[in-house]
């Protein structure tokens, strides 16, 4: 599929609705079940992981799907929340508790968050924008500053 094919899949208000509310509760436990090899949109065009979190509330494990970069001999995730005005609870929930459960592909661990500062994130943040084209339309749907964070095995 061709990249402009995918931002727009991925950024149209009906695939968005799908994404925040049937794939999110889906995608995790496909990708589990298929080893990392497939999630409800079919196999990933670009690296995915599922993370799982404590939650800051309620202290059950929350798991949730998304894109990621290896960098650093760990993976960088971004809490776009697809332009939404609020944070997603999932990163809320590493800052509460930034130890996490980490699936890339086949392999399961434990693992840290770390959110990067914003020089941090300014000097890859263009490369991350490369990788993931649709964050430059999740960037104009939000005031916000999205949160970058560097996992690393624990």
């Amino acid at each position: 599929m061709k990249q402009e094919t995918v931002v727009w899949l991925t950024t149209n208000p009906v695939t968005t609705w799908w994404i925040r509310n049937v794939a999110s509760k889906l995608d995790p436990l496909i990708f589990r079940a298929t080893g990392g090899r497939f999630f409800s949109m079919g196999k990933a065009t670009m690296p995915m992981i599922t993370i799982t979190t404590t939650g800051r509330k309620t202290g059950k494990p929350r798991s949730v799907h998304l894109a990621c970069l290896e960098r650093d001999g760990g993976w960088l995730i971004w809490a776009s929340a697809m332009g939404q005005e609020k944070h997603p609870a999932w990163s809320l929930n590493l800052e509460a508790n930034p130890e996490l459960e980490v699936q890339v592909e086949g392999d399961r661990f434990q693992a840290r968050a770390r959110r990067l500062t914003d020089a941090e994130k300014q000097a890859v943040w263009d490369e991350v924008k490369k990788a993931v084209p649709q964050l430059e339309v999740y960037e104009t749907r939000t005031d916000r500053n999205i949160r970058l964070y560097h996992l690393t095995r624990a």
